[in-house]
């Protein structure tokens, strides 16, 4: 049966694992209206995570076998080193109903797959931090049995949490580079704005507040506006102004190709990562 966003309705959604990432996506879903706190079913092995998700009115238990016979779509959230196990410990309770979401990076759908029933439909989704506050980069890639529907069935509930596209598997470790490593990288270039500041003479608080606001601002203008940023960098540059001076500064610390490093680095570990 294709399953879409409105026949959702009553079903149960669940998380096998209940950290922060399970918690994100659960909250969004949640605040979103896409289900109901007390139809998420999220299992861990200790209380220390399940807090989380009780706080947001949702059930809970210590039985992974106990998410897939209640839910019809399932979350895998766990560490990735635990994930094949905890697939070979579910498996006999998996039928054609299930759609199933992983959720751990550096596990392939085809891993997934195999230890798991054939024919089950299988979807990988590669989170970032910012699900935390609805303002996720996600990419989804479908496995062999997963159609269309099923992954803008996924696809529709997902954007409760942010900006979600399907790609090829082969984006997965492109993707943790740019966005899921991406938010250190940011985070350092938003700390270095703040400290040139501080080091101009402006409060420590009150520089780092007006460094995040300006990267917020400036990529909702990306977003909403649908532009390049070389398009709303020639904005801001008038000619013998000072951003002119200060992207001069940039260039010669070598920004640009230090940026370009970093998210080939990070991808090529991710990759590494992947063939273990």
């Amino acid at each position: 049966m294709a399953a879409s966003a409105e026949t959702l309705g009553p079903q149960r959604v669940g998380f096998v694992g209940a950290g922060r990432m399970a918690e994100a996506i659960a909250r969004g879903l949640i605040r979103a209206g896409k289900v109901e706190a007390q139809n998420v079913l999220a299992s861990a092995p200790t209380d220390r995570n399940l807090c989380l998700f009780q706080a947001l009115g949702c059930q809970t238990t210590h039985t992974n076998r106990e998410v897939l016979q209640s839910c019809p779509l399932v979350f895998f959230a766990t560490k990735p080193h635990v994930l094949p196990d905890v697939l070979l410990e579910v498996a006999p309770v998996v039928t054609a109903e299930h759609i199933l979401v992983s959720v751990a990076a550096g596990v392939p759908l085809r891993t997934l797959e195999e230890l798991l029933p054939p024919s089950t439909r299988v979807l990988r989704l590669s989170p970032n931090l910012p699900c935390v506050v609805q303002e996720g980069a996600m990419v989804l890639s479908r496995g062999h049995w997963a159609g269309a529907s099923e992954v803008e069935f996924v696809r529709s509930l997902l954007m409760a949490c942010g900006q979600c596209d399907e790609v090829p598997e082969t984006y997965m470790d492109i993707h943790t580079g740019l966005s899921g490593s991406g938010v250190a990288f940011v985070c350092t270039f938003s700390e270095a704005l703040a400290e040139g500041a501080i080091k101009m003479g402006m409060p420590s608080d009150l520089a780092h507040r007006i460094a995040a606001q300006t990267l917020l601002g400036t990529a909702k203008l990306l977003l909403q506006e649908s532009r390049h940023p070389a398009q709303l960098r020639t904005d801001v540059c008038t000619p013998g102004g000072t951003t002119i001076y200060g992207l001069h500064t940039l260039e010669q610390g070598g920004l640009r190709a230090a940026a370009m490093g970093a998210v080939e680095a990070a991808t090529n570990r991710a990759r590494e990562l992947s063939r273990k």
